[in-house]
């Protein structure tokens, strides 16, 4: 018995207590470093997958982004080439018109018909250009704005009123919505 007390004294003694803390420190410190390196490599996985995630959605939106390019492209295109669609159908019914008026001028013995047919025809064309916008520029005694005037000629003004203004327009300009699409040629008094 006396053997045992003694062992046992010998585990208990703070050497021997130091020595098994210490060698369970550092079997926790082994532990530790194990879940250390075990968490930097599940940190460096968790890092790849999220530079895969992210490399997989910048190829998407890359490719998104190339698809909404080339159909805005399309759309552009085609608003090019149809734009004016809408425009044409409105005046198909003028040239319906004209047509009728031709081909009644041929067998007509009325002069005033044919020409009360053709101012028709010519006021209903300028309330659809109207309609789309377009207006006629304004020249009868306006004074000359080179915005909106072209002068094709300079002609002495009878009076000195006239000196300035438009005294006669040669062909008329247009405006699209207030932007000038074809220039008044006028004469201008000087």
């Amino acid at each position: 018995m006396k053997e045992e007390k003694k062992d046992e004294e010998l585990k208990e003694t703070p050497q021997n207590v130091e020595t098994q803390d210490n060698a369970s420190k550092t079997e926790q410190n082994t532990n530790q470093e194990e879940e250390k390196e075990l968490t930097v490599d599940e940190k460096l996985e968790a890092a790849n997958n999220e530079i895969a995630s992210l490399k997989d959605q910048l190829l998407r939106k890359v490719a998104e982004f190339e698809n909404y390019r080339k159909r805005t492209i399309k759309e552009k295109t085609d608003l090019i080439l149809n734009g004016g669609e809408k425009t044409i159908i409105t005046i198909l019914p003028v040239i319906d018109d004209f047509e009728r008026a031709l081909k009644n001028m041929k067998n007509a013995e009325d002069v005033n018909a044919v020409l009360e047919g053709v101012e028709l025809i010519y006021k209903k064309f300028m309330d659809i250009l109207s309609k789309q916008g377009v207006s006629v520029i304004e020249t009868k005694e306006a004074d000359f704005d080179v915005d909106l005037h072209e002068a094709v000629a300079q002609l002495p003004a009878p009076t000195p009123e006239l000196k300035g203004k438009v005294m006669d327009c040669t062909q008329t300009g247009y405006k699209l919505n207030e932007k000038v699409i074809r220039h008044a040629q006028v004469v201008v008094g000087v």
